[in-house]
């Protein structure tokens, strides 16, 4: 069979970045039991011996930091200087990681018992396939590479096709730092060999992110072979403003928490909830802020919104805002009031306020940098809008007062509640989410439990 190619072009100006090889059925088998064969090596390494693995891997990325960045920026568009952040925040997330991995997997002994030694294994589940996005190409990818191959597994990285130089990048820094061979591999595939990669007897784990519908089709490839899956499939998150929040600080955050990446973040502020009291006081200031963003070359430092990844996402924001519009809500600022580039999939910076709450753009993810606003009269109508979406991945709220963010965010359906804060991931707290948006979790040490299985050990010795 003929190997086809995947072509990737640059969002900003259209020219070529790479062609890679598509695998072809025939590949799928051979690279599955290169990876047992790795596992099979690799889950009798001592604990120390990954941590090191790991370490290595990720000075493969140090050293190359600037060259990987511009692999991210030419590939989906993100400005370089954001990009170079990406991989920043990956080393730290991945130190964090294998700080903890030790004692996260250590044996659990219980509590002694006459004639009985009894204990708790965490073993790896075996080949585990990644299949990760194409917006923060390292962020995502690690959460499921770094904590998996310390566990002892061996992973499939099957990258997105936005983003397929991310997933060869994994691949090398593994091969440098030393792995078995087919301990990490990158794979780059169409729908129907992937399909046959998740229904594969030998991958034992997939862990998928991208959208609802993907998520779906995800969990019927897997019906009947009774594997676990992570999905983390993306969000509406909402903010709510509080009277009392500390207000140029809250403005400038919720506005950097919409557009930051292009607003192309599963847990961007998507809905922003504002106290009547203060409500046009904060849009007109949230307009303002939004007014200093420039658009153009990612490459240029100049530059703090680069273009979508994807052309089509262009014309369902412009859907989104126009239905809000056309049903109460006021565009405020949008592409007739920015210096507009050229070329490239831009989609300026626009705030809809008074946004009716059952428009697409306070009900579906939006993920791009589009923003609806509106007002609520109290803390109740707040939390009620707030819990109006089928998604649930962040939220946050903006207050000085700790025990009122505490009370309201009990009472939120959500995966992440912040004060004070957003579009953040904590590595020593689980990332998860609720209702469409996903299930299972990654980082923190219960991010190590979906890319294990517990083995009790019950051992009675029989009197001599």
């Amino acid at each position: 069979m003929k190997r086809d190619e995947l072509t990737v072009t640059n969002p900003y100006s259209g020219e070529m970045v790479c062609r890679v090889p598509l695998m072809d059925e025939g590949e799928v088998n051979p690279m599955v039991q290169q990876a047992r064969a790795a596992f099979r090596e690799w889950r009798a390494a001592p604990p120390a011996e990954r941590g090191a693995l790991c370490r290595k891997a990720m000075e493969f990325f140090g050293e190359r930091r600037d060259a990987i960045a511009l692999d991210i920026t030419q590939q989906m568009g993100k400005p370089l200087r954001q990009a170079i952040g990406e991989v920043n925040r990956m080393l730290e997330r991945a130190e964090y990681l294998i700080d903890i991995a030790e004692k996260t997997l250590a044996d659990e002994w219980l509590p002694e018992l006459a004639g009985f030694k009894r204990y708790i294994r965490h073993e790896p589940m075996g080949v585990v396939l990644d299949i990760a996005a194409w917006n923060y190409p390292l962020l995502i990818a690690v959460n499921v590479i770094v904590p998996a191959v310390l566990a002892g597994n061996a992973v499939l990285v099957k990258h997105s096709r936005r983003t397929p130089l991310c997933g060869t990048a994994f691949e090398d820094a593994y091969r440098a730092a030393g792995a078995p061979d087919g301990l990490v591999q990158a794979v780059t595939a169409d729908h129907e060999v992937v399909e046959k990669l998740i229904r594969h007897p030998g991958v034992d784990y997939v862990s998928f992110t991208g959208s609802v519908r993907g998520g779906r089709e995800l969990t019927y490839s897997v019906a009947g072979r009774f594997i676990p899956i992570g999905l983390e499939l993306g969000g509406k998150d909402p903010a709510y403003v509080c009277a009392d929040a500390p207000f140029d600080f809250a403005v400038e955050n919720c506005v950097d928490g919409a557009f930051y990446n292009a607003g192309q973040s599963c847990c961007a502020i998507e809905r922003i909830y504002v106290d009547q009291n203060i409500y046009d006081d904060f849009v007109e200031a949230y307009v303002r802020k939004t007014s200093e963003y420039a658009l153009g070359d990612p490459c240029e430092r100049t530059t703090t919104l680069g273009p979508l990844a994807q052309d089509s996402a262009r014309q369902f924001l412009g859907r989104q805002v126009e239905e809000a519009v056309s049903s109460g809500g006021r565009c405020l600022i949008s592409a007739a009031d920015f210096e507009m580039p050229a070329r490239g999939f831009f989609f300026a910076p626009t705030v809809v306020a008074d946004a009716p709450q059952t428009c697409s753009l306070m009900q579906e993810e939006s993920f791009g940098p589009a923003i609806g606003i509106r007002a609520v009269s109290d803390d109740d109508e707040a939390i009620s809008l707030m819990n109006d979406s089928r998604y649930g991945l962040t939220a946050s709220i903006w207050t000085s007062d700790l025990g009122r963010a505490i009370r309201i965010g009990e009472q939120i359906d959500t995966g992440t509640f912040y004060m004070n804060r957003c579009d953040y991931l904590d590595p020593a707290l689980p990332w998860c989410g609720v209702k469409d948006t996903g299930r299972g979790c990654s980082l923190s040490h219960y991010g190590f439990l979906p890319l294990t299985r517990l083995k009790s050990m019950h051992l009675r010795e029989v009197p001599g």
